[in-house]
């Protein structure tokens, strides 16, 4: 079994041998939750992929000292993957950009589509983005990942087809689509996003804006899934043909 891992700032610098200070909320839930004991394993990372193996040398109420016994910092993705999620009514979003980031979605873009009856605006807004970079985060440290994926400011459709035309291969999950999303051409390094529609489908106006920037329409199979399930399929696929038989994981 890994060991647990947990976030924590200021990181750079450490050395093997060097002790190294867990506290706040992170610190508290390693020493009062999980309740780790003196000499066991765990792990400390800062979010942008640098990770400390090490032991607990000492725990003093909600803090514990960590004795580093290695170093090392995770390579950057290549491809990189992007969700583009459609907001969502319940907790289905939710449950998309959990299971993308436990999957290993490095961004996550919440958008506003036309058939999405959520509308982030103005407080509601800032509160639903930082749900999400909130769930985002949790997801990341109960997979073990060294790296927290961005959560960027929701977008409408004007906005992800600039983005689009950038030059990023970008897949639009369509149940009319003929092209297989197994049958795409990856490629080696940049960035590959990935756009799931609300449960009310992409519409028309939407398609047609999002592949007259450059984007491909692709299907995953025979049947129609959910928007809390679709795009966490298809990164598998993406994943399975590029990056899992090649990642290593943390220990």
């Amino acid at each position: 079994m890994t060991a647990p891992l947990f976030f924590a700032d200021d990181l750079a610098g450490a050395r093997v041998g060097d002790r190294v200070l867990l506290a706040g909320d992170e610190g508290r839930h390693a020493a009062t939750v999980r309740r780790l004991k003196v000499g066991e394993p765990i792990q400390l990372a800062d979010g942008a992929g640098l990770v400390l193996s090490g032991v607990v040398a000492s725990v003093d109420g909600p803090s514990l000292q960590v004795r580093v016994e290695r170093v090392r910092r995770e390579p950057d993705p290549a491809p990189s993957f992007t969700l583009v999620q459609a907001l969502a009514k319940g907790d289905r979003d939710d449950q998309a950009i959990e299971a993308a980031t436990e999957l290993g979605v490095d961004t996550i873009v919440p958008w506003q589509a036309d058939r999405s009856i959520v509308q982030w605006r103005g407080p509601r807004g800032d509160r639903a983005l930082a749900k999400w970079r909130g769930v985002v985060r949790a997801a990341a440290k109960q997979s073990r990942r060294a790296t927290i994926p961005v959560v960027e400011p929701a977008m409408d459709t004007k906005g992800l087809a600039r983005r689009t035309s950038s030059g990023r291969l970008t897949l639009v999950l369509h149940e009319e689509a003929t092209t297989p999303i197994a049958a795409v051409d990856l490629p080696a390094d940049g960035e590959v996003a990935v756009v799931v529609g609300p449960e009310g489908g992409i519409s028309p106006a939407e398609l047609g804006a999002l592949t007259g920037a450059g984007a491909i329409s692709v299907r995953l199979g025979s049947t129609v899934l959910r928007s809390s399930s679709a795009g966490p399929a298809a990164l598998a696929v993406l994943l399975a043909r590029t990056r899992w038989d090649v990642a290593q994981p943390i220990e």
